[in-house]
Order: C-alpha cells, then structure tokens, then sequence
C-alpha cells in the first residue's frame, strides 16, 4: 500500500511537474525572470568588473544564476497556489483525491529546475561576450550543490505558498524581499562585506548555504570540511522546511473546510 502510495505521487508530481514546465514557456513574465533579469547581471556586473572579470567571473555566473533562482522562489512558486484561485481551479484541486501538497510539489520543483537555465545561459554568455574562460574546480561536488539548492529552494517554496494565501498581506512585501536575500545570501558579493551584525540574518537563510556551496565547489574557494558543513545545512534547512510545509498545508485545508474562503482574496 505504502508503494502504490508513492507511485500516486510520483505520478502527480511528473504530471504537474510537466505541464507546469508547458505552460511557462508561454509566460513573458517568468521568462524575463528566469532568463532575462539574471543574464542582465551578469553581464552588467562582469562589465563593472571587467579588470578584474577573468579573476571574479565564475563567481558572477553563478551567483547571478541564483538571482534567478530566488527570484523565481519568490514570485513563481510563491504564488503556486494563488495563480490557482486566480484562476478559479483551487477549490477543485483542494476536493480533489489527491493531495495539494503533492500538486504544489511539482509546480515548485518545475519552476525552480526551469531557473537553472539562467545559470547555464549566464555562463556560456560571459564566455562568449567577454572571451572568458570559466573552469569549475570540482565539477562532481558542484553538481551534488547544485542538487541540494534545488531540494532546499523546493522545500523552501513550500512555506511560501501556503504563506501568500493565508495571509494575503504577506504577500506585498514580495518586491521587498527580492534584493535584500541578494545582499544577505551572497549571490554576488561575500557576505563578510557586510556589516557584522547582518552575519546572523545570512546563516538563518538557506539561499546562502546554497551559494556558499555553489560559489566555493566552483571556484575552489572552500576546503571539503566546509563544503561538506554547507551541504549539511542545506539538508537540515530542506527537512526542516518540508516539516513547516506540511504544518502550513494541514491549517491551510482545515481553515479552508471551516470558513469556506479559499476562493475569496
């Protein structure tokens, strides 16, 4: 019985998973979001750099492809769920056999493996724009990064979304939460730039974990001790945001059966 259960929901989450991926490929907006905005960083920030673009590039590269990454997290997967009461298919999806975790899961993961593409697109850019050579130090444990950022960023989208729709007024600090995870996580700049009491705020955020990962197997920057504690918070960061998601979705369905408003902003 436990099998069957997870072929169901192997099967949903590839079912959403692909059509989600169908249908973003028709919407302007992500793509700006996904592919545009992050490329224009990059290319802006190597020319802002370009005496020191061959030493800093890789760096760039990867941390403008997680400005697409969070930024996808931030206005795609986050409102996962209310682009279906836009739509006027929530309430069908909520009475519906299968689990709205399970649906939500596949849009998130969709959105998120589709953001990859601006890291990709960033890197072979700057290669060719600005003839520079981009070299991963430890391509094994760059992918294996890269990997955990997906679960985390995944498993984060999942608190998010249940988030936006029981608390709509959440929901207008959206713009303002874009830069300022830039700054704190990272994606372009070492954090120790910063103030010192900004340094708390970054370690409670899995987006740096994500880019301390990513930025130190690329370049070479991190020794495997830290690579390793890196990945080690990312996987703490992914349980502990699937436990909260599941929280979120349980009070999310239990307030939707009682006062009936799923549909009502």
């Amino acid at each position: 019985m436990k099998l069957q259960r997870v072929r169901s929901a192997l099967r949903v989450i590839l079912c959403t998973f692909e059509m989600t991926l169908r249908q973003n490929v028709l919407d302007s907006f992500i793509l700006f979001t996904i592919l545009v905005q992050p490329v224009l960083i990059a290319l802006l920030a190597i020319w802002m750099l370009r005496e020191q673009a061959a030493e800093h590039a890789i760096f760039i590269v990867i941390g403008s492809g997680m400005t697409g990454l969070w930024s996808s997290l931030l206005f795609i997967s986050g409102n996962s769920i209310n682009v279906e009461r836009w739509t006027g298919t929530l309430e069908n999806l909520v009475a519906s056999p299968t689990p709205l975790p399970w649906v939500i899961l596949g849009k998130n993961l969709a959105h998120v493996t589709q953001s990859l593409a601006s890291m990709v697109l960033s890197y072979f850019l700057a290669a060719l724009i600005f003839n520079l050579k981009l070299n991963i130090v430890y391509p094994g444990a760059f992918v294996l990064s890269l990997f955990l950022t997906v679960l985390a960023f995944v498993s984060f989208g999942a608190i998010i979304a249940p988030i936006f729709v029981m608390n709509p007024g959440v929901q207008g600090f959206q713009n303002a939460l874009e830069f300022p995870i830039y700054i704190l996580c990272g994606f372009l700049f070492p954090i120790a730039m910063l103030p010192g009491w900004t340094t708390p705020f970054s370690y409670a955020l899995s987006p740096y974990w994500a880019a301390r990962a990513l930025h130190g197997t690329s370049s070479g920057a991190l020794d495997l001790s830290e690579v390793l504690f890196s990945w080690l918070m990312l996987v703490l960061f992914s349980v502990g945001s699937a436990l909260l998601s599941a929280f979120l979705f349980r009070v999310l369905l239990q307030k939707a059966r009682r006062e009936a408003t799923l549909g009502l902003e």
